[in-house]
């Protein structure tokens, strides 16, 4: 079946389509795998993005809630959730419904959209996960000054720059990448739109279009990796210098999920989008991490890890089920 879809949007493609205005919509190829295995991957992903909005619903839910959470640190986490619940809604609905959907159909404008919002979301996260570190080095490293240093204007600050990096940047990657002319097919070899599936089915030269794109890529991956990384050398250099193992224990808990976080969004990113595209199935698996891994993974951890969301959480629930058995009880 999928075969038949491929080879029916070649066709379409073989019209002669040989500028962007022509182009009405795109097939979202997805994962070439037997079409029964489609039920499984579809129970998947609906686990997988079920976990998301519980995960950074509920994450918002109990910083916006719990006065004790009204911290730069919370703050930060708390849009860090905004954006993996949003940037993962952008891909994995499409997802689902392209599993048992017989075209597999995106708009044009659809796609546009979807390489818009997610391009948009993941720098800024990038960004994010960059003033993050710098929070954690302030509060370990210079303890004292911390409530002067991170203050709500900087943290304000720090977010709506992330913000406003992830919106150039989607602006400039969706701009350059919807310029170039599909004219060999509009299969898109992945399953939602991405810059580099849609440079395969592209009949333009790419060669600026590549160095564009590597450039934009190292201007916004390198600096975040620096920051995140110096960061984090001066916090193990402080943590090792303090004497109650108790301390030290409690610094490395704080810090080490950040670290795991970063290690699998950047190392993900790193592979799809610096390493030759030779194994376009490897990318679509390194796209998962990115897309709906990492989402689902960070409120778990900064929730099971960290004693004050863990308290405030059990606080609203315990206020939930009083709630409800004084309910019963009237009843």
């Amino acid at each position: 079946m999928l075969g038949k879809e491929i080879s029916y949007v070649s066709a379409m493609g073989d019209r002669g389509t040989s500028n962007r205005s022509e182009v009405t919509d795109f097939i979202l190829v997805g994962f070439r795998v037997r079409p029964e295995l489609y039920i499984l991957l579809f129970l998947l992903f609906l686990l997988v993005y079920a976990m998301i909005l519980l995960g950074n619903v509920g994450m918002v839910a109990v910083i916006l809630t719990d006065p004790r959470l009204n911290t730069p640190m919370y703050f930060l986490l708390g849009n860090l959730s905004f954006i993996d619940l949003f940037y993962s809604s952008v891909i994995a609905p499409k997802a689902m419904i392209n599993f048992w959907s017989e075209s597999k159909s995106i708009s044009f404008a659809g796609c546009v959209t979807q390489l818009f919002l997610f391009a948009l979301f993941i720098v800024a996260e990038g960004f994010l996960l960059a003033a993050m570190a710098y929070d954690r080095f302030i509060a370990i490293c210079n303890p004292l000054l911390y409530s002067v240093q991170m203050s709500t204007r900087l943290c304000i600050q720090l977010v709506a720059g992330s913000y406003f990096c992830g919106c150039i940047s989607s602006v400039l990657q969706t701009s350059m990448t919807f310029s170039m002319s599909f004219c060999a097919s509009r299969a898109i070899d992945h399953f939602y739109c991405d810059d580099r599936p849609l440079q395969r089915i592209s009949c333009s030269d790419l060669y600026f279009h590549k160095i564009v794109s590597f450039l934009l890529c190292s201007i916004i991956i390198l600096p975040t990796i620096i920051v995140i990384l110096v960061s984090y050398m001066y916090i193990v250099s402080t943590v090792l210098k303090i004497r109650s193992t108790e301390g030290r224990k409690k610094a490395f808990s704080t810090c080490s999920s950040h670290l795991g976080v970063v290690s699998v969004l950047y190392g993900a990113i790193i592979f799809m989008y610096f390493i030759p595209d030779r194994f376009p199935e490897l990318s679509k698996v390194a796209s998962l991490c990115y897309t709906l891994v990492t989402p689902m993974l960070n409120p778990l951890i900064y929730s099971l890890r960290n004693k004050d969301v863990k308290e405030a959480l059990r606080k609203i629930l315990g206020k939930k089920i009083f709630l409800f058995n004084s309910i019963l009880t009237v009843i």
